[in-house]
């Protein structure tokens, strides 16, 4: 799996979304511009000692991350009013989880012209803005790996 984290702002946020990424051996790809330095002190404590165990990119702009892809890579881009939930599709071991920005989410050029993958995560508050990126990182990537029957976990004990 991939999880792809544009133009995050907040380092802890990205330093939990590393740490679950390191365990479980998903690749993180971050693209630019940051909020923070790569070396801020709260994005690696937030990561502990684990960033040596993730499979990390730096990408400097979507062009330059589109532009690598694979073909026929798939995204799924996860931002509110999404016409579908993330549970609601299926997902392969290849693919690629994009969330945005904490404060303002994806571009919308990245996601209005494909529907078919553009989810959401239901919310039940209306007075509720948002969920924290990292828990929302947490939801649909432990989703896909469900459906893939949890492929390469560790035993239990």
């Amino acid at each position: 799996m991939n999880v792809v984290l544009v133009e995050p702002e907040i380092p802890p946020n990205t330093g939990n979304v590393a740490r679950l990424c390191a365990a479980t051996r998903t690749r993180l790809h971050l693209v630019e511009p940051f909020g923070f330095r790569l070396e801020d002190r709260d994005l690696k404590r937030a990561g502990m000692d684990y960033w040596q165990q993730v499979a990390w990119f730096r990408w400097p702009s979507w062009t330059e991350f589109a532009r690598q892809l694979p073909a026929g890579a798939r995204l799924w881009f996860v931002e509110s009013n999404g016409p579908r939930t993330y549970a609601e599709v299926a997902y392969g071991p290849e693919d690629y989880l994009v969330f945005g920005r904490e404060t303002a989410g994806l571009p919308a050029a990245l996601y209005t012209g494909q529907p078919e993958h553009w989810l959401r995560i239901p919310m039940f508050n209306p007075e509720a803005r948002s969920l924290n990126l990292s828990n929302c990182v947490a939801l649909v990537l432990f989703e896909a790996l469900r459906q893939q029957g949890f492929t390469g976990a560790l035993p239990p004990g």
